[in-house]
């Protein structure tokens, strides 16, 4: 069956970096766009970045446009996220999303606070 799984959060300083995995498995990975959002408590769950199922193309929310750098590769089914500049307002649970049908990782945590 279809499974992503996410990884790499944890607690980072204001300004810092955190580069975020996510590995599929179950299905053709290089057939399929990928997504990132992100939740709060507080928030609906938030669109962060697109990447195409070649990796060509990219798009990100204007939030973290110039922060983010969405990527994959197809070789080893597994899509990046690597945030740079963190602030504290990048606070929330990450996921991964496999576009047709819908399908989302657990999520991982990313913290960012003195």
């Amino acid at each position: 069956q279809v499974q992503l799984v996410e990884s790499g959060g944890g607690l980072v300083q204001p300004g810092g970096s955190l580069r975020l995995a996510c590995a599929g498995s179950g299905f053709i990975f290089s057939n399929y766009a990928m997504n990132w959002y992100r939740q709060t408590p507080e928030k609906e769950r938030e669109w962060v970045a697109r990447i195409d199922s070649s990796g060509i193309h990219t798009r990100y929310t204007d939030s973290v446009k110039g922060r983010f750098t969405i990527s994959r590769d197809n070789a080893k089914n597994t899509m990046y996220l690597q945030m740079n500049s963190l602030t504290p307002e990048d606070t929330a649970v990450y996921y991964c999303n496999r576009e047709v049908r819908d399908y989302w990782g657990q999520g991982t945590q990313v913290t960012v606070s003195a």
